[in-house]
């Protein structure tokens, strides 16, 4: 397929609550993106204590203003990446808003904040929006939505690959070879970091996360703990399937700190990502030669070193995204500029094989600017 290249600014707010990362792409078909910039606009203590407290419960008026806010954060992003990529906004085609989760109960509801009419008038370009509501709707989980960019931009040419995220929440996709989406393979595997997260500011309110891992560096991993909450019902669903705070959360978060006070809950937070990591590959994905990660969980050493260890029985090297495309802090962000691309010219529709589990079954709505 031949088209006129588009550039696409792509918007991310994932579960972490770390910030907003916006993407400056230019998009020359649904198999080529290239990274022209990328800024990442993070939350202060008072922004994401005002997120957190709409997620425990905030009242409409608090609900209402932070739908705006969310929007004026994310232009906050988006300025900063045109600068940088040194592109002006109306050289832009349009902006993919994925919005911030507040609440993920598919198949029912998923609820998004963030409103995309503050950035349409904003830059003056369509926005697109809704992905995970509109996928949700057509009968879909709504998430993960990055596996439609993994199986078309980032899967390799000649073999299998798994194509592991570690943000909040982590999720794999297996791809048999690039843009081959009939056999698709992808899952949320469980918390990615969000559980660790939390534990860590518990154990020392003054850190927002485990830096470097030092915590988790002086705690030692429960197996008996792991394995209990290993037998969760989620965790032995088959794909597609979707979780997130609902579930893994900050209550979750204070149970197991609970039991396991100081950095030994850390340590078991850590350990029980990588296995349920390793456990949704072994149990539900045909073998790969490689799993390469992506997401706020590969600058975690602890992590990374534990899953290396766990997946090398299965003869599976694990890499960074960073090494094989570009920095792995932007993925997210460029999968959503490549979904608003398929959204503008009518895809997955016509993209053989697209369903709900290679990506979403249908795709965002545009706001005009």
């Amino acid at each position: 397929m031949t088209e006129s290249p588009m550039i696409m600014v792509g918007l991310m707010s994932g579960t972490s609550l770390d910030g907003m990362d916006a993407a400056v792409v230019r998009v020359r078909g649904p198999t080529s993106v290239e990274l022209i910039g990328f800024a990442h606009r993070p939350y202060n203590g008072a922004e994401r204590g005002r997120i957190e407290a709409v997620l425990l419960g905030g009242a409409i008026a608090e609900t209402a203003r932070l739908h705006v806010a969310l929007a004026e954060w994310a232009a906050d992003a988006v300025e900063v990446a045109l600068e940088l990529s040194h592109v002006r906004p109306d050289a832009v085609a349009a902006i993919a808003f994925p919005g911030q989760t507040l609440w993920h109960e598919p198949p029912t509801v998923t609820l998004q904040l963030g409103e995309p009419a503050v950035l349409a008038e904003r830059f003056g370009v369509r926005v697109v929006h809704n992905f995970r509501a509109r996928d949700v709707a057509a009968g879909g989980e709504g998430a993960p939505l990055v596996p439609m960019a993994d199986a078309l931009c980032f899967a390799a040419v000649d073999h299998a690959r798994i194509l592991l995220n570690i943000g909040g929440m982590a999720n794999v996709t297996w791809v048999r070879r690039r843009a081959e989406l009939d056999t698709v393979i992808a899952a949320d595997t469980g918390p990615g970091v969000v559980v660790i997260d939390a534990v860590a500011r518990l154990v020392d309110p003054s850190s927002r996360y485990d830096v470097d891992g030092r915590l988790a560096l002086q705690g030692r991993v429960h197996p008996d703990v792991v394995a209990e909450l290993l037998q969760h019902d989620f965790f032995a669903a088959p794909p597609p399937r979707s979780t997130g705070r609902e579930l893994f959360g900050q209550e979750y978060a204070e149970r197991l700190h609970r039991r396991l006070p100081g950095p030994d809950g850390v340590r078991t937070a850590v350990a029980l990502t990588v296995e349920s990591i390793a456990r949704c590959c072994e149990s539900h994905l045909p073998a790969a030669p490689e799993l390469v990660a992506a997401g706020g969980g590969t600058h975690h050493p602890v992590l990374m070193q534990s899953l290396a260890e766990r997946i090398t029985p299965r003869n599976m090297q694990l890499m960074r995204f960073d090494d094989l495309f570009f920095s792995a802090d932007a993925k997210e962000a460029v999968a959503f500029a490549l979904l608003g691309w398929l959204t503008l010219h009518g895809q997955p529709g016509n993209i053989p094989g697209a369903t709900g589990a290679a990506g979403p079954r249908v795709l965002g709505c545009v706001t005009p600017p």
